[in-house]
């Protein structure tokens, strides 16, 4: 079993640094932190962390090639790969919709544009130097980093549409399907396993994580009201079919997303928060998370990741985890 950590990128620096020597203490395997717009930036965290630590593997989750050049995102790779000592995997995806729309950006064919950029990614990582004309991207002989990296630096792909996750299995080393609910890991190691099939890959190759929300903590209604703030949030920029998997539509998260996002009332936001909605993640103490996360390795889940926002304390989450959870599973 593989167990890894995201975070999203709303905390001060320090805070990352400190939290990765922590889960490289508890056992880890990698730190992952997301790049979500007009917060903090997660090439710059993930460069303050990959200072502080030495064993733990970091990523992005995600980078997108709308709000950053798939050239800039090679660069971007390259130089922390470079200051990890190659601890570093590169999470991509087509980014949310609807925050693209905040800065008029219009998010067109996204799969393809996650393809193309795959193929360019791997192209410079390679160090190839050939001109290509694409429907998203197009680059000429030109196009070369002009420092060859060390390695082809490991692309993981974010994914929640059924071929955005084939996509995985057939073009990148991993995965980071966002699961909602985590119990989705069944619908989704098939779409994997059949995308690997048709480009001649073994299933095994692949680092497929379950990204699942949690909260952790003795505390069970704390834990309760973390995960009812991540929901307040995010829940109205989720896709129809992952609403649908919980049977919820948009206009269950109308008056969430005004409260939170309009009227800034987030206190509101999260008492409108449903129990079909807290279905999205798994929130309670230790016992609470082995018993789900046995399911989903019942399941065929062989890579554990625990994301935002893991618990009323950080600190507190990981240690649990690190204590409570991982040793259960190592043994």
């Amino acid at each position: 079993m593989k167990f890894s950590l995201r975070l999203n990128n709303d905390h001060v620096v320090n805070d990352y640094m400190k939290w990765a020597l922590l889960a490289e203490s508890v056992g880890f395997d990698q730190f992952w932190v997301s790049n979500d717009l007009f917060i903090r930036s997660a090439p710059i965290i993930l460069s303050a962390v990959a200072a502080a630590t030495r064993r733990i593997e970091i990523g992005t989750c995600i980078l997108n090639p709308y709000t950053i050049h798939p050239a800039e995102i090679a660069m971007m790779a390259f130089t922390l790969d470079e200051l990890s000592g190659g601890r570093f995997n590169l999470g991509l995806s087509s980014g949310a919709g609807d925050f693209l729309g905040w800065i008029g950006i219009e998010q067109t064919k996204p799969r393809t544009a996650v393809i193309e950029t795959v193929e360019f990614l791997n192209h410079l990582f390679s160090g190839g130097s050939l001109s290509h004309t694409g429907t998203f991207l197009r680059w000429s002989q030109e196009a070369y980093l002009r420092i060859k990296p060390a390695r082809r630096i490991p692309i993981y792909l974010g994914a929640m549409s059924p071929l955005m996750v084939k996509e995985i299995g057939r073009i990148a080393d991993g995965g980071l399907p966002l699961l909602f609910p985590p119990e989705h890991i069944q619908s989704i190691i098939p779409q994997v396993r059949s995308g690997a099939e048709e480009t001649g890959r073994r299933f095994d190759e692949i680092d497929l994580a379950a990204c699942i929300w949690c909260s952790i903590s003795t505390d069970r209604a704390a834990a309760r009201d973390a995960l009812k703030e991540k929901i307040a949030y995010y829940g109205h920029a989720m896709s129809e079919t992952i609403l649908s998997q919980l049977g919820l539509r948009h206009s269950d998260f109308a008056e969430i997303e005004q409260a939170v996002m309009h009227n800034h009332d987030l206190k509101r936001a999260i008492s409108l928060v449903t129990e079909p909605m807290m279905q999205i993640g798994i929130a309670g103490d230790a016992h609470d998370l082995i018993l789900r996360i046995e399911s989903l390795i019942h399941m065929g889940a062989t890579h554990i990741s625990f994301g935002p926002p893991l618990g009323p304390d950080i600190t507190t989450a990981i240690e649990t985890l690190g204590r409570e959870v991982l040793p259960y599973f190592h043994d």
